[in-house]
């Protein structure tokens, strides 16, 4: 979605955890302060995390799953299954960049056409690939729709699933 302000175009991605989020806090009974405590951020951080005001970096979404026991797709609205048999805690720095690219040659796809799928410049896909940074949420969630991969395979996490309905 674009949103023209003072004639500057801004990329408004519209992800989908916030729900989730929520109801996972909810229904253990946690308040977001003791979240916030966790992740060591203001109370006020994490709130906007909830509301999708803010982009939950990677790093703390996966604390958070961690915590609840739950995988980042669950979180990602991808699928209903909570957690997945064999589910690691730990981003695979290795496996996500070896992932990209098995992902990037199964589309016969070059890291250009993969940085203008998700609007991202190709020298983005190249840090990933070179395990320079891993992938941001937001991209993480467009290269999962878009290709029907597991965020929780991506990152490493899981070897199964490997594809999303």
């Amino acid at each position: 979605v674009l949103a023209f302000k003072n004639e500057k175009i801004y990329l408004v991605i519209i992800m989908f955890y916030k729900n989730k989020l929520k109801e996972i806090r909810e229904e253990n009974e946690i308040k977001q302060k003791f979240l916030a405590d966790m992740l060591k951020i203001r109370e006020n951080a994490y709130s906007q995390y909830e509301t999708e005001y803010v982009i939950i970096p990677i790093k703390h979404l996966n604390t958070i799953c961690n915590y609840f026991d739950v995988s980042i797709d669950y979180i990602f609205e991808f699928t209903s299954t909570r957690k997945y048999r064999s589910l690691s805690t730990n981003i695979d720095k290795d496996l996500m960049r070896d992932r990209l690219k098995e992902l990037r040659k199964k589309y016969n796809l070059t890291q250009k056409e993969l940085a203008n799928s998700i609007n991202v410049a190709a020298s983005t896909i190249s840090d990933y690939e070179r395990r320079a940074k891993v992938i941001a949420t937001p991209f993480l969630y467009d290269i999962c729709k878009n290709y029907h991969v597991s965020a929780d395979y991506m990152l490493g996490k899981t070897n199964s699933p490997k594809y999303i309905k």
